[in-house]
């Protein structure tokens, strides 16, 4: 595993010097973390948006009792605002179809996913999650409407 770690390492510092645009940014995070995935489960058939809507709304209960989720902070709709679920900062929409900052700094997304993988289900997320969260992601291109 550790080999594979170097390798993306390796793979995100190469796709982060270029200049791509953020989408096929997120497009490679989905090959890289397909491929480790694939290589720690031979048998994985690869991410589904499906999954990834899932993952992204699935409720987990905190040691405090409180239930929270990825949406409790990016909305239902990943292509909307959203806002800190404690400190009430707002964020911009993960979708990278709307949010061009999304998925620029390949470290700045492996930090996140580490940090709030830890924060809500304690522990890292999968290569699987990862690959299946970002292809959702990636389908959402909508903002909601303004009410």
């Amino acid at each position: 595993m550790k080999k594979l770690n170097v390798v993306l390492a390796v793979l995100l510092g190469v796709a982060a010097a270029s200049a791509q645009a953020n989408v096929a940014n997120a497009e490679k995070l989905v090959s890289i973390y397909s491929a480790i995935a694939k290589h720690d489960n031979p048998e994985y058939a690869g991410p589904t948006a499906a999954d990834g809507k899932f993952f992204f709304n699935r409720k987990v209960k905190l040691g405090n009792g409180k239930e929270m989720a990825c949406a409790s902070c990016h909305t239902a709709n990943p292509a909307d605002n959203g806002k800190h679920a404690v400190t009430g900062k707002a964020i911009r929409p993960l979708s990278p179809v709307v949010n061009a900052k999304r998925f620029e700094d390949f470290e700045k997304v492996q930090e996140k996913f580490t940090q709030h993988c830890k924060d809500i289900i304690g522990s890292d997320c999968t290569a699987a999650e990862k690959a299946s969260y970002i292809t959702y992601l990636l389908t959402e291109k909508t903002p909601s409407a303004k009410k």
